[in-house]
Parts: C-alpha cells; structure tokens; sequence
C-alpha cells in the first residue's frame, strides 16, 4: 500500500510495509499516483496534457520517471507486499509471559480536582487509597520474578498524584537501587506529577533517580485555571508555574515533558503550547481529552478539523523555531525513519497486559492505568501474579492485524492498531477503533514526517 500527500510544499510518498518514505517532486508524484492503474501509455497522455506548459516534461522524461518508480518496486520501496500479517499473531507469543514495565498507582488520590480527569480525580471509580511500602515492593519484586533474562525495566510512578505518598516512593526506589545489581536488571524510573508538592527534595530526588519526569501543564493561565482547579475552586498555573521552571532549570532543561491538555474549550492548542515555549519549556506534548462524548470537554467533530490544522500549524512553526536555533520537540513528532521502532513494535504495540500493566494501591494488576477500577478488566495481583489468563491473552491478540478497519490503513504499522483503552471506550471493545483518534494520529504521522523532509535541508 502507498500513501501520498502534499503538505508544507513537500510531496510525500510513503510504503506503508516497508516504511520507505520517498520526497518527490510534483510530475513523480503524479507520476506514481497513476502508475498502479494505468498503462505506461495513459499515463504519458495524461500527464503531457497536464503539463502541457512545461518545456521539461517530455515523454521521454515521464517513461525515464516510470523507469524509476518500477526500480523503486522492484526493490521493495513501493508497494511492498505485506508478509507480516502471518506474524502478527506470533510475536507476543514468543516473549511468553515476559514483564517488563509496570504503572505504579503509588496515590489514588489526588490534590486537584481537574474536571476533565479520565481517573475520577485520582480515585479511578473507587475509594481514595494510597499504596503501601508492602505492596510497592512487592510489585518491584513481581516485576524482577517475571522478567525473564530481561535486564532493563521500567516503572512509573503514577496517581493521582504519586507525590501525596512521597516516602514510599523514595522508599521504593532505594529497595530497587539495592536488589537491582544482584538481580541483574537495571530500573529506570519515570514519575508523573501535577507540581502542587514539587519542592527542592523533589526536584533533588528526581534529577537523580528519574530518567524522566512528565510535568501537568495545559498552557496559558486561563487555559489551565479553567479545569486544573483544587477542591476550593482556585486554579493551580501560579503555584505550579514557577515550581515547574525551577524544575526544568536544575534538570538541565533535559529529559522532562511538559503535558498537556486539549479539549473543547481549546481545539486551537498551539496557542497553549507556544505559551509553554515562552515560558522556557521546550520538551512538549498535548493530548486531546480523553473523556465520554457527552462530556462538554469533548472534541467535536468540528473540534477534529481545526485541530488537524493545527497539526499542520505547529510543524510548521517548529521549522521556523529549529531555523532561528531555538527548537522546540513535540512528543508527537518524535520519529525515527532509520533506526526504528522495530517490526516487534509496529505488529504488537504497547504491550497493555501483556508485557506492560498497571498496580493499584492494593496491589492488582490491571492492563494498563487507563483500565484500572473498571473489574472486568482485572487481571490478577502482584502476589499471584496474573490469574486471568484469558483476559490476557485476549490482550495478546491485539495487535495491527487485529481490527478489520485497520486493513486499509496506511498508518497501522505506525499506530499498531491504536490504543486498546480508546478503542474500548469507544467501541465496547479492545479490537475496536476510535476513529476519531485515528483520525488525529494519521495527521501527526503526516506532519512528523514532512518535518524529517524538511530537516534533512537544514
């Protein structure tokens, strides 16, 4: 399958199975947009007569391009066949049971009372619980046992707001940073906070022992104050704002994103993000809401098309800020075109409930924290381990192949079939789509990728 567009003056050609990712200039492209169901023939009437005005366009130039483009085929750069679709139900099958990430749920409760929260404020549709040091080592303990030879793992520590039960996770930590050289496995920790108790220990804590640290802001002050409010009503920008840059300054300005998010309100969210860009932070993501479509935040079909152009709007503007030598990353446009993700990633994705799950304060396992409090989904716990075994092997069989309306997609072997949790929410089921979601991810695919064209110019 080959997937064309135009954006930013860029003709962008993609192979979608074998990833190659071709620039063109205007006659190849239509060159190639004709080639699969047209003779050589047809081809050159139609294109001679588009291109009537133009000296440089002969016949024997577009049969030199068709030459081209059939070399490209030939080896494998356009229109590849597609030989993963028989591995898809086989790669989470080789990694057995292998754990290798957990979210832990360290404080189901929460300082803020942000309206929009997908976790009910922090509670997760249940009661406010904060996890004990038991627990959390248990579920360290859980993850080591269940690794396999694998050495490096990853744990997040997630709420809520995992800073209410600070001394745990400092605790946490120092018992991974004590078993970890014997074990033989190497922790890397990331922690999500909404910056209400960030103080110098935090700060102090966090530089040395996460590798990465994700910071709650959602843009300027009447954007954020309008949902990130505590029980009293009083928006959070003032108290977090300058909590945030000290953050980031000691941090080194590296390995942090600032998140936020987009909803109804503000589908034009560029204008929040340059505020964050003005402040200092460079290191970037916006989420759309995450919310039942009744919700007055939820995005609007209308919502979906203004916020495609701004899509298009930020890269764009990155170029420009890359240009003057002060770039900005967008968590959305981070692509690797050489190197990765591997096949492995592009068929299975994540790994929700397989290889990456989250734990509650009381120590069930749940496939991922978009899951956790809804029971049907719970998958065992961190002392016996998983014990629904056919919840997770339904998990296992998500994947690209997985969903009927992902057969015609350009972008599955980008998305890997898209989130299981969105799909559920929207569809009743973890196969399902949220096309919606779909939409939006094809146009930040689209937008990365001409920034990686318009890079290799710089």
């Amino acid at each position: 399958m080959v997937h064309q567009y135009k954006l930013n003056n860029y003709n962008i050609v993609l192979d979608t199975c074998s990833g190659a990712v071709h620039v063109v200039d205007e006659v190849a492209y239509d060159v190639i947009a004709l080639y699969s169901e047209h003779t050589p023939e047809e081809i050159v009437a139609a294109l001679l007569e588009k291109y009537a005005g133009r000296p440089d366009v002969t016949a024997e130039e577009l049969r030199q391009c068709m030459e081209d483009v059939e070399g490209l085929k030939r080896a494998g750069k356009l229109w590849s066949p597609d030989n993963y679709a028989p591995l898809a139900g086989t790669f989470k099958e080789r990694s057995g049971d292998i754990v290798k990430a957990l979210c832990l749920h360290v404080a189901h409760t929460c300082n803020l009372n942000c309206a929009y929260c997908f976790a009910s404020q922090g509670k997760f549709h249940g009661e406010r619980a904060l996890m004990s040091f038991e627990v959390g080592k248990q579920a360290l303990d859980f993850l080591m046992d269940h690794s396999g030879s694998r050495r490096n793992l990853e744990v997040d520590f997630f709420g809520g707001e995992p800073l209410m039960n600070w001394e745990v996770v400092k605790r946490l930590v120092a018992y991974a940073r004590s078993v970890e050289g014997e074990r033989g496995k190497n922790f890397r920790f990331t922690l999500t906070t909404n910056g209400m108790l960030v103080d110098g220990e935090v700060i102090d804590f966090c530089n040395r022992e996460m590798s990465n640290v994700v910071l709650s802001l959602d843009g300027r002050k009447e954007t954020h104050d309008r949902l990130r409010v505590d029980y009293a009503g009083r928006g959070s920008y003032d108290t977090v704002v300058p909590k945030f840059r000290r953050f980031v300054e000691v941090r080194g300005g590296k390995n942090y994103y600032m998140r936020g998010t987009f909803t109804h309100a503000n589908p034009e969210f560029t204008k929040d993000l340059f505020h964050m860009a003005e402040l200092g932070f460079t290191q970037l993501s916006m989420e759309p809401v995450v919310c039942a479509p009744g919700d007055p935040a939820a995005l609007t079909p209308e919502d979906i098309g203004i916020v495609k152009e701004q899509y298009e709007l930020l890269a764009k503007d990155m170029l420009r800020r890359e240009k003057e030598g002060k770039p900005i990353t967008f968590y959305h446009y981070m692509l690797d075109l050489t190197g990765g993700p591997c096949i492995y990633k592009r068929i299975s994705g994540c790994g929700s409930g397989t290889e990456y799950m989250a734990v509650t304060p009381w120590g069930d396992l749940y496939p991922c924290h978009q899951f956790v409090g809804e029971e049907r989904w719970k998958l065992g716990d961190v002392w016996q381990g998983v014990t629904n075994t056919e919840l997770r092997e339904e998990f296992r069989g998500c994947n690209a192949y997985a969903r009927p309306e992902c057969a015609d997609c350009w972008a599955r072997l980008w998305c890997s079939g898209g989130c299981a949790a969105n799909a559920y929410h929207a569809s009743g089921s973890i196969r399902g789509i949220y096309e919606p979601g779909c939409e939006l991810f094809r146009k930040r695919i689209e937008c990365a990728i001409m920034l990686k064209a318009a890079e290799a110019e710089l």
